[in-house]
């Protein structure tokens, strides 16, 4: 199997760490249920961690308490109230264990010491039943992404049990069983993790996916998306070949890895770097993944913030897709799509950090999915999504919640195990797969795939220095903007929407991306949009407008927007602009139309600008231009834009009045 770059574990460090071999997993197998601990298997390695300490419960990702110990914190999907997202907020804490004694044990040694028998378990079903789930699939298909709201979005639903099983003893027994029929998780791991006066927090898994590692200044994500579901025989070449062709899979995963580019873009002033892609196999799925990379100096727990939470547990653009999530999903999520993160004193020079120095610590931090919650009184729950796009068939989505479920429910015994993974095909080894991977990269941007610090910036004195002001309208496409923008030359901040004071004292204003309907004038963002493009043009200062505030414009300039037949979310189209044609990535639900007579308003200072259209062959504006303005359909900065650059610094020009000179470099 293909193994990311990057993904070794880093040296366990602790206060006052064992140095017995087994002394301190016996005393966790021992235990009645009031020690705090955590087993932990990382990708790669051929030991298991174990960390036992102290408990304790903070309300911010800041407030995370790094004072020369390790922690291990287990944080809720609440928290992404930091963002100022809407939630479902059940109160679950934000845990920590504050590691004070660990140890390593080789897997097999400690295979040998955890319970061999299946704990007893009683199945309860599910707490949405399959053809409810299928309906919630078509109504956010329709209600969502037929409206405008998003590209995809992860709806969840809980398989539920009961065991009447010690909580020690039952988690002792789920870890082994992943430890022995799991393979190709990022990390296997069990928590307990007591606290006096509320719910005891267990919980065990075998995650595939990393969200966010920072060690040595260097930031990596890894988003996973798109599942081949193993039949019951046994994954073939076949199979995994019709899997890596698939269009719904393939844009499916584009669209996170787009999703998680802009947070590696407000992470890493250099920008960030696509590796991969690479395929995931495990003991019942398969998945594909990209490898993120920059480099970084924030904080720690100041980066977790700014990337809560994966698109793909979420969907995008992140902050709407929290809102669709609350409108969809009738009970909090707990910690499902949360993270564990664990942060440990990096040594350097043979020194660890002084106490409080948060940046000498790294970070491990996988995201929670696939993992099972024993909560009080023995009620367990295991949750799983599937992540919803314009081509998903809900019968499809329904069955990929129960595959994802599936690993987890073997190891309670509430389904049959299979054989395991000694019987297992290895996909990657495949004639063909390697092939077919390498073939998804010919829909990137070069710009994206590329060491970020070996692409030169764009040297001209006509752009060098010009001040840009980025509007956010609540979808984070303006930190890539923002980046390439850098990248040309341009000196760039991007200030959300709502907290907007002044549009005209920068060279340049664009107006960004974001959810909803352009043509609803009493939604604040939209009118809000309006608003500036009016006192921008009234003043005859640049302005370029992308994506919904191109519907704005478009709509202002008397071009009427209209729903697509099929939304056009997160795919890659050769579009003419202007007379030249570019690969263009496009996330929208609405379009521009061209039309024989321009109808507009005549007190509207936008149609007194005879804006000049740009169509493609379904009559749909892909870009309008004139004095001092221009807009563009699609997204410039997408990683699916393989010409985004190129487009990006000629409509800068135009806006701008500067020459045009050699394009830069793809």
């Amino acid at each position: 199997m293909s193994r990311i770059p990057g993904s070794t574990p880093s040296s366990s460090t602790s206060g006052g760490s064992s140095a017995v071999s087994r002394p301190l997993l016996e005393r966790v197998l021992a235990s009645d249920g009031t020690l705090p601990f955590a087993l932990l298997r990382r990708e790669g390695s051929t030991e298991v961690e174990v960390l036992v300490g102290d408990v304790v419960d903070v309300e911010l990702l800041g407030d995370v308490p790094l004072d020369g110990a390790p922690v291990l914190a287990i944080v809720p999907f609440r928290q992404a109230r930091e963002r100022g997202f809407t939630v479902h907020d059940d109160g679950a804490p934000l845990r920590c264990l504050v590691v004070r004694a660990s140890e390593r044990v080789s897997v097999a040694d400690a295979v040998a010491a955890l319970p061999a028998e299946a704990v007893a378990a009683e199945p309860l079903g599910v707490d949405i039943p399959d053809d409810e789930y299928a309906g919630i699939v078509r109504r956010v298909i329709d209600d969502e992404i037929g409206q405008g709201a998003g590209a995809n979005f992860v709806v969840a639903r809980r398989f539920e049990a009961r065991t009447s099983a010690a909580p020690v003893l039952t988690l002792a027994s789920w870890f082994r069983a992943l430890l022995t029929h799991e393979v190709g998780a990022y990390w296997t791991f069990a928590v307990h993790a007591p606290a006096s006066g509320t719910e005891t927090l267990s919980l065990a898994g075998a995650t595939p996916e990393r969200h966010l590692t920072l060690h040595d200044g260097v930031a990596r994500m890894n988003p996973i998306s798109g599942t081949y579901r193993h039949p019951a025989t046994g994954p073939t070449r076949d199979g995994v070949l019709e899997f890596l062709r698939d269009t719904k899979e393939n844009e499916e995963l584009f669209m996170v890895v787009d999703e998680e580019m802009k947070m590696m873009s407000a992470l890493c002033p250099e920008g960030g770097r696509i590796v991969g892609p690479y395929l995931k196999q495990m003991a019942r799925l398969s998945h594909t993944e990209y490898l993120l990379e920059g480099r970084t100096t924030l904080d720690p727990r100041e980066a977790l913030r700014l990337t809560m939470f994966a698109p793909t547990v979420t969907g995008s653009p992140m902050e709407n897709a929290c809102t669709v999530i609350t409108r969809h999903e009738t009970r909090p999520r707990g910690y499902y799509s949360g993270f564990l993160a664990l942060f440990e004193p990096e040594v350097t020079d043979g020194n660890a950090p002084a106490a409080s120095e948060a940046a000498g610590y790294s970070l491990d931090a996988p995201i929670l999915i696939r993992t099972a919650y024993l909560h009080d009184g023995g009620r367990v729950s295991v949750p799983a999504g599937a992540t919803l796009v314009r081509h998903s068939v809900p019968e499809h989505e329904v069955a990929e919640t129960r595959a994802k479920a599936s690993g987890v429910l073997a190891s309670l015994g509430l389904v049959p195990r299979g054989a395991g993974p000694d019987v297992a095909v290895d996909l990657n080894a495949q004639p063909g797969v390697a092939e077919a991977l390498t073939a998804r990269n010919r829909q990137l941007a070069e710009f994206w795939v590329r060491p970020q610090d070996a692409v030169p910036a764009v040297t001209t004195t006509a752009l060098s220095g010009r001040d840009v002001l980025i509007v956010d309208h609540e979808d984070q496409f303006t930190t890539m903007l923002a980046h390439q923008l850098r990248h040309l030359g341009l000196n760039t901040r991007t200030v959300r929407w709502d907290a907007v004071d002044d549009v005209l004292a920068d060279d340049l204003l664009v107006l960004g991306p974001g959810p909803g309907d352009p043509r609803d004038h009493e939604d604040p963002r939209i009118a809000s949009i309006v608003r500036r493009i009016g006192e921008r043009v009234t003043a005859g200062r640049p302005l370029l407008a992308v994506c919904l505030s191109h519907q704005v414009l478009a709509d202002l300039a008397g071009f009427p927007v209209r729903a697509l037949p099929a939304p056009r979310q997160g795919v890659r189209l050769d579009a003419d602009v202007f007379g030249t044609t570019a690969a263009i990535g496009y996330y929208n639900t609405f379009g521009a139309r061209l039309t024989t007579t321009v109808a507009a308003a005549a007190d509207n200072p936008v149609a007194r600008l005879a804006l000049e259209p740009s169509v493609d062959t379904d009559g749909v504006l892909t870009a309008l231009r004139g004095p001092g303005v221009a807009s563009v359909q699609g997204h410039l900065e997408s990683v699916l834009s393989a010409d985004g650059l190129t487009v990006l610094d000629g409509v800068t020009r135009h806006v701008l009045g500067v020459p045009a000179e050699p394009s830069p470099a793809r």
